[in-house]
């Protein structure tokens, strides 16, 4: 990975009156992919439109490949944007759309570039079909075709898994990889943290408008496997199965809440879902219910942050 970041955030803070959407937000971005990730509602598509020239910073700055980003059209065309909510007519074939993206651009080996873009998206077949027969995943990667058509050095991609079939993900994660492989910068946003560290060697987790964490998926990946769970379990005799939890390496706490369930904290949540119903059986008891209490991002994010 290049020592040069391609995108640089400094200070960047972006409010809409009373609401601060983004905080005080610094980090660099350079080749490769990178996964900007957070709960939706984290600033996250605040971010990424600043960093397209969609919007204006209150405060800070942003450069891409060394260039202020407002108003620059020419770094527009070095830059592919695909934003998370569809802007598509259906009445165009998926061809017609992607060369509506391509004339957009000023591109003019129109075919040229039109043709390797679909096929980039595996979608030669269905190019003739209006978009509006096409499935949600399909326009999704019709979407990234008019994305990537113009050849940019940066894409910024905004949930782009929305709507895609695990085949299609995988797909996806192929394209990726060889776009980053041939000297690209990409930045993928997700609210899905197994979407975005199958893909990212660098990951940027976003909580309310603030940066918490920023390095290599594994290392925060363990930071997030290390946190405590909560789990609340119904069952036919509580305090007798509380007995036979307290026992076992995987729970930390048990207390019996004022319903009458159990609420578990556990550190070993896989360790701990596989033996419940074999500790309930052994204990001559019935499970009526199991329900994570903050199994989410947001819960995951506020750990991270308060650590």
């Amino acid at each position: 990975m290049s020592a040069e970041p391609t995108i640089v955030i400094e200070s960047v803070s972006k409010w809409y009156g009373s609401v601060v959407a983004v905080n005080d937000v610094s980090f660099t971005v350079s080749p490769g992919i990178t996964g900007l990730l957070g709960p939706n509602g984290a600033g996250k598509t605040t971010l990424l439109h600043m960093m397209a020239g969609m919007a204006k910073p209150s405060d800070g700055g942003i450069t891409v490949l060394g260039e202020q980003v407002r108003g620059n059209k020419g770094l527009y065309r070095r830059t592919g944007v695909m934003s998370e909510h569809e802007a598509v007519y259906s009445f165009f074939t998926g061809r017609e759309f992607v060369e509506f993206s391509a004339q957009m651009q000023g591109v003019t080996d129109l075919k040229a570039h039109v043709d390797w873009a679909i096929a980039m998206v595996n979608l030669e077949e269905a190019q003739h079909r209006t978009l509006g027969t096409y499935s949600r995943g399909m326009r999704q990667r019709m979407r990234l075709a008019a994305t990537l058509v113009h050849d940019p050095e940066v894409l910024i991609l905004d949930e782009p898994l929305n709507g895609t079939d695990p085949r299609q993900r995988l797909e996806f994660q192929a394209l990726m990889v060889k776009l980053a492989g041939q000297g690209r910068t990409i930045l993928i946003s997700s609210h899905i943290l197994e979407e975005v560290e199958t893909l990212a060697e660098t990951i940027l987790l976003v909580v309310s408008g603030k940066l918490a964490a920023a390095g290599d998926f594994r290392a925060i990946r363990a930071k997030l496997d290390d946190r405590p769970f909560q789990v609340r379990v119904g069952v036919s005799d509580p305090r007798k199965l509380a007995s036979a939890l307290m026992g076992q390496v995987s729970v930390d706490s048990v207390t019996v809440d004022d319903d009458g369930s159990l609420l578990v904290l556990t550190r070993d949540i896989s360790t701990f879902q596989r033996s419940l119903a074999g500790i309930a059986r052994d204990a001559g008891v019935h499970l009526q219910r199991v329900e994570p209490l903050d199994d989410s991002l947001e819960s995951v994010f506020s750990y991270v942050v308060h650590r």
